[in-house]
């Protein structure tokens, strides 16, 4: 029972420092934690993964240079078009930002929209 206390006290301080990441940014935006840590089953390699939806332009690479994150942290910045157009084809990520993503931050009402389809 240890072990699952400490694993859980683990996830919530990520989740929260993830939280707190997603406050700072002076951008619009909505952000998703997903993978490992939304899902619980981390280990002692598991980085951050983020989706963060937000009005970029230029190409993936040109947003992250951007983009101000701490060490462990994987994010993916997409546009909200890009975001429901995945959603739209049933990609994997999209999928899983809906079925077991935490919303650390939603400025853009993504969550509100996609609850009305």
């Amino acid at each position: 029972m240890e072990i699952i206390r400490e694993r859980e006290k683990t996830r919530r301080k990520v989740i929260s420092e993830a939280k707190a990441w997603a406050k700072t940014l002076k951008f619009k935006s909505t952000v998703i934690l997903v993978g490992s840590y939304a899902r619980g089953d981390f280990n002692l390699w598991s980085d951050v993964d983020i989706l963060l939806i937000a009005n970029f332009r230029g190409n993936i690479l040109q947003r992250l240079k951007n983009i101000n994150y701490p060490p462990g942290y994987e994010v993916l910045p997409l546009t909200p078009e890009e975001f429901f157009r995945l959603v739209n084809k049933k990609d994997p990520l999209a999928l899983d930002a809906l079925s077991y993503g935490i919303i650390l931050r939603d400025d853009l009402g993504i969550v509100r929209i996609l609850k009305r389809k």
